[in-house]
């Protein structure tokens, strides 16, 4: 049996012994044996606690259930273009989904299929904005180098290594010379801009 995939910034699935600190779902993409061997059939990519009132998935990559997939955080997640779960994560799908719609429609709130029809299309790699200075963007969003290849998570001003084990020690924002992909969809950038506060990793620090 194979271990549950986890989710990079660009939303790939790499097989490594790193814990994460929240589940996704992209419903069931893998065969009898854990492999991964089918592509998304839906658009409601979400992002859950690891333990919701009490109950552990237990055991994993069980044949005709959702794959669970595992995040560093809540930043990976959103970068990966996952949104709150409205079942397990409530309160924080609720204001994730006013923020987005505040910033985004100008209404209100938005409906889950509303959000979710956007980020699809967002995922894409020939939607993601390329920048050569992060300075503008909010607390939260990550990045990609793209000469290396490396992901960042900017904060404060400054800017993280990201991995699957954590972030590295904080650089000033302007050590990113070159070429930025800016992972983290749009839309969501905006949502950040507008008050969205997403989980971080303990490594970032406080």
């Amino acid at each position: 049996m194979q271990k549950p995939p986890r989710v990079n910034p660009a939303g790939e699935l790499i097989t490594t012994s790193a814990r994460g600190t929240l589940m996704g779902n992209r419903g069931c993409l893998h065969d009898a044996d854990g492999n991964i061997v089918r592509k998304p059939t839906t658009r409601a990519w979400v992002s859950c606690l690891l333990e919701y009132k009490g109950i552990k998935r237990q055991p994993l990559l069980r044949p005709g259930y959702y794959t669970e997939l595992f995040f560093l955080d809540e930043a990976t997640a959103l970068a990966a273009g996952h949104r709150p779960c409205y079942t397990c994560r409530g309160k924080d799908a609720r204001l994730f989904a006013t923020l987005w719609a505040t910033s985004n429609l100008q209404c209100e709130t938005a409906r889950a299929p509303e959000i979710d029809a956007v980020l699809d299309h967002e995922r894409s790699e020939e939607t993601r904005m390329q920048v050569e200075s992060p300075s503008d963007f909010p607390d939260g969003t990550i990045v990609r180098h793209e000469s290396s290849g490396i992901f960042h998570l900017l904060r404060r001003g400054e800017s993280l290594r990201w991995s699957f084990d954590g972030y590295g020690p904080p650089m000033p924002v302007s050590s990113l010379a070159g070429k930025l992909r800016v992972m983290t969809p749009a839309s969501v950038v905006r949502a950040l801009r507008a008050g969205y506060i997403p989980g971080i990793h303990s490594s970032a620090g406080q």
